[in-house]
């Protein structure tokens, strides 16, 4: 039992997330658009690990927002935050939440795009689904 928990702690410590195979929707919010083109939604399952928290949000890959990433992270409790570091500052600025539960974790990126005073936002919730699977 001791053995157990002395498990689970070193986990805590080096792993703000469980590892494993998570559920993830993802919904983006762009207000400025017209109501049947604001909200859109996708899913995917995937192997995560704390290393692999920044780039959880999916726009992050989007060409708008390339030579853009989160950094600066800081942690207070199960909250992690980041913020939008672009290699020219006019593309974007924006902040991340991240909220870690076991198995579960709830984020929100808000971003400014630069020089066009465009705002959105993209939401992830993601549930553990079991251990990653090993490729073959």
């Amino acid at each position: 039992m001791a053995a157990s928990w002395l498990c689970t702690a070193a986990w805590a410590l080096d792993e703000a997330v469980q590892p494993g195979t998570y559920e993830i929707t993802v919904q983006t919010v762009m207000p400025h658009l017209e109501e049947n083109l604001r909200y859109a939604t996708t899913r995917e399952r995937r192997c995560l690990r704390s290393y692999e928290l920044p780039p959880v949000f999916p726009v992050l890959h989007h060409p708008s927002l390339q030579g853009c990433k989160l950094g600066n992270e800081s942690r207070r409790g199960d909250t992690i935050r980041y913020l939008l570091v672009c290699e020219s500052p006019q593309v974007a600025t924006g902040i991340a939440r991240l909220n870690i539960d076991p198995g579960r974790i709830v984020g929100v990126l808000e971003v400014t795009m630069g020089g066009k005073n465009m705002t959105f936002s993209q939401r992830i919730e993601a549930a553990r689904q079991g251990e990653c699977e090993l490729a073959p």
